[in-house]
């Protein structure tokens, strides 16, 4: 299905509901498909039983103009210039801030990451795979840290860079990329999902990291110590379906051991831009993955996602149960472990779509956890 453009109206709906307090992109898709639209969801979320303050319009409309007065805009999901990739990532974030050239979100991307206090060996392959990968017409994503990083994005400049930032998109981190950012601000993008002025924290980056890895048709790591924020990015690329190309490096050097346990797993072993073009070249003749159904086809009668349709051998709920006592009894079964939703379908004896709601009133709440393999937990 074409993607379209919001109106206005609809991209305000969009943003008050996105940056609504514990509403997250897979709750956002829930709301979406339960009540049809972002406008209805708003307006039914002081009605659940666990009512929810959503933005307000003046704070949003306040969002807005300040995007406006640093040369930036909103990119929402299934929008012409929303990452198709990204789109089909099932937590992909509802709306993006996009300053500099969205139209680079359009191209197919390749992810080169890697460690901060990277040799200058790493930085020179990284530039060099970089660059290889621009004359190629793909159009190279990072996260602007120090490092490998910075040499993938001034490697690209002249092709196509996309920055993903941890904090607001108006924020530099580190400081000393100040020269970078302004050149990728002018001649490439900057993407954050967080709202302008936030500053990067340490849980802010692992939500980058399956941005940039969702956004590409492969990563690439070039020098990654153990349990290094790169490999979480490679760890997600793999969870999303994405190849996975490593640099190998030497034993001796530690920088090298993250990228040499990649290859030990499976990787790509690479060496050169052709290496990656090689392996993803079907890939990339191919096209890219479709959005999922726009908002306007969205119909509330639709099972949330996880939640299997009702059907004759589906248990439903009695009419003299109370919502109220439906939702004590899942709590009941609910704990810091997590369970899987089917199973609480079975012991409730509640109808999947039921139960589906629910737990959506509950992560609403904040009082549930959603987990990979769709478990939940209390928090």
């Amino acid at each position: 299905m074409a993607a379209r453009e919001l109106d206005p109206q609809e991209r305000l709906d969009w943003l008050r509901l996105a940056r609504t307090e514990t509403v997250g992109p897979v709750t956002f898709y829930a709301l979406l498909r339960r009540f049809g639209s972002a406008r209805t969801a708003l307006e039914a979320l002081p009605r659940l039983s666990r009512p929810i303050a959503a933005m307000s319009r003046r704070d949003a409309e306040a969002e807005v103009a300040a995007l406006g007065r640093l040369g930036a805009r909103l990119v929402c999901w299934g929008e012409p210039d929303y990452p198709a990739s990204l789109a089909a990532v099932e937590d992909g974030p509802p709306i993006l801030t996009v300053l500099g050239d969205s139209g680079l979100l359009r191209a197919p991307i390749v992810a080169v990451v890697g460690a901060r206090n990277a040799s200058a060996n790493g930085r020179r392959i990284a530039g060099e795979l970089a660059a290889g990968l621009g004359a190629a017409g793909i159009v190279v994503v990072s996260g602007m840290a120090r490092g490998i990083d910075a040499a993938a994005h001034l490697g690209a400049l002249d092709s196509g860079s996309i920055a993903v930032v941890a904090g607001g998109a108006d924020i530099v981190y580190p400081p000393e990329n100040k020269g970078l950012y302004d050149a990728l601000a002018a001649r490439g993008a900057v993407v954050a999902e967080l709202p302008l002025g936030t500053e990067p924290q340490a849980r802010h980056f692992p939500r980058r990291n399956r941005i940039i890895s969702g956004m590409a048709r492969g990563v690439v790591v070039v020098e990654a110590a153990a349990k290094s924020g790169s490999l979480i990015t490679a760890r997600f690329a793999l969870e999303q379906g994405r190849e996975v190309f490593a640099v190998p490096g030497s034993p001796l050097d530690p920088r090298s051991r993250g990228c040499n346990d990649l290859l030990r797993s499976g990787a790509t072993l690479t060496e050169t831009a052709a290496d990656i073009l090689a392996q993803l070249g079907p890939f990339l003749e191919n096209e890219m993955p479709p959005p999922r159904p726009r908002e306007r086809n969205l119909q509330p009668r639709l099972p949330l996602a996880g939640a299997a349709p009702d059907g004759p051998g589906t248990p439903q709920i009695p009419p003299r149960i109370p919502e109220d006592a439906a939702l004590e009894l899942l709590v009941e079964k609910l704990s810091p472990t997590p369970v899987a939703v089917d199973e609480l379908v079975r012991q409730c004896h509640l109808s999947a779509a039921s139960i589906a709601t629910l737990l959506l009133e509950l992560e609403l709440a904040g009082r549930i956890e959603r987990h990979p393999g769709n478990l939940v937990s209390l928090r």
